[in-house]
């Protein structure tokens, strides 16, 4: 098995924003846990940006048409990323308008069976998606529970729930028990 990469998906303002329609009201709570795992995995850390792109055709219409306030140019600030997730990114973030980061562009840097180690925000959106897809290629994906957030803590509870449902290609698990190994 290859090394393992920490992919932390989206640490970005329109979701730490209290004002923000996406808020993960738990985001402040995962930057020490994820700190840690940065400094744990030193130069295998990817950090992931979501996008808005351009692509308003099929499901995304009516997406847009309900998030009206997200439907923003991709360089909007918004999107940045927040400052404590800024010395994260070392290598350039992979930003994708899709809520699944595995695709072309991660698969590229990380392999196409990979070990994926997944942190950030939404769980119940974001992570869960990006987690069944890189499950889908083969890859082994480990969520760590306590440096993700969810838009609600029911919400992250469930989608921690479902993404334990595919063991053993996707692992739940928290950061002391993943830095004690």
């Amino acid at each position: 098995m290859t090394s393992p990469w920490l992919v932390i998906v989206d640490p970005q303002r329109i979701f730490a924003d209290p004002a923000s329609e996406w808020c993960a009201p738990t985001f402040a709570s995962i930057i020490d846990p994820i700190n840690r795992l940065v400094d744990h995995f030193g130069d295998r850390v990817l950090v992931t940006r979501w996008i808005p792109g351009t692509d308003r055709t099929g499901s995304w219409r009516a997406y847009f048409d309900k998030w009206t306030f997200a439907d923003r140019p991709d360089d909007d600030p918004y999107f940045d990323l927040v400052d404590a997730a800024r010395p994260w990114a070392v290598r350039p973030t992979v930003d994708v308008s899709t809520f699944g980061k595995w695709g072309p562009a991660l698969a590229a840097i990380t392999g196409d069976q990979a070990h994926l180690v997944l942190t950030g925000v939404a769980t119940d959106c974001c992570v869960i998606s990006t987690a069944l897809a890189a499950a889908d290629a083969g890859c082994t994906v480990e969520i760590v529970t306590d440096a993700c957030a969810g838009s609600t803590d029911e919400n992250h509870a469930a989608a921690i729930q479902v993404m334990g449902l595919y063991a053993p290609q996707i692992t739940p698990l928290t950061v002391a028990e993943l830095l004690g190994r």
